[in-house]
């Protein structure tokens, strides 16, 4: 561990709760919506949509927009819904202020004392800025997608941390609770931590995924932070 100088940390799932936290405010602007259901088949939409993005199928597009666009989709094609401008405006919103998962400030702040902790993540830079503020996540730096134009498993993310601290990926430690994100990173030569979040996904269970070629696997961030000696 000598060798680890940065801690990469995935935002949504891996330091908050986006699924309560989205279908809190889409119960609020929906009322009438199954809100975390609506919550889910959002979230379905995420990954296809960054995918598109990184293939040249979309042009270059904000995470924020991108969430507006989906939201839309799902509302008029899921649920007959056209949905107002201000509608779509709060419920894009809720993502800047999902809450953290209960260790998640308490584990940046310990980790920090010995390493530099940085976000990595696909949101943009000004949405995971107030994601910290409100929930005093102490972050050292605010790594997102707009810095380097790409997403995530985009090489160009994985490495542009490194390059921006002037590490070598091996110094880099990507923390997430998604096994396909940790596979990227190691392509890219960074080392992984797995940290368990079985309630990721509300009422959906999420199986836990354990991958010897992790430097670690912890069930929560306050286990990564014992393991790693703060």
């Amino acid at each position: 561990m000598e060798q680890i100088k940065v801690l990469a940390f995935d935002t949504f799932g891996t330091v908050t709760d986006w699924h309560t936290g989205v279908s809190a405010a889409l119960a609020r602007i929906f009322p009438a919506l199954d809100a975390a259901q609506v919550a889910l088949e959002w979230r379905l939409r995420y990954s296809p949509a960054l995918a598109e993005v990184e293939s040249g199928a979309r042009p270059w597009t904000l995470l924020d927009d991108l969430h507006r666009t989906e939201l839309d989709a799902v509302l008029r094609e899921n649920h007959g819904i056209v949905a107002s401008a201000a509608q779509l405006d709060e419920a894009v919103h809720a993502w800047h202020v999902i809450p953290g998962w209960p260790d998640a400030a308490d584990a940046i702040a310990r980790l920090k004392s010995r390493y530099t902790v940085t976000a990595l993540s696909n949101g943009n830079v000004a949405l995971l800025t107030e994601m910290a503020k409100h929930n005093g996540f102490a972050w050292d730096f605010v790594g997102g997608a707009d810095l380097w134009r790409h997403y995530k498993p985009a090489p160009e993310v994985y490495l542009g941390i490194a390059e921006l601290f002037g590490v070598r990926p091996a110094e880099v430690l990507m923390v997430a609770t998604h096994a396909s994100d940790l596979a990227a990173a190691r392509s890219c030569g960074l080392r992984t931590a797995y940290v368990e979040r079985p309630r990721e996904w509300g009422p959906v269970d999420k199986p836990e995924q354990r991958d010897p070629l992790d430097l670690h696997h912890a069930t929560g961030m306050d286990d990564l932070a014992d393991q790693l000696g703060c």
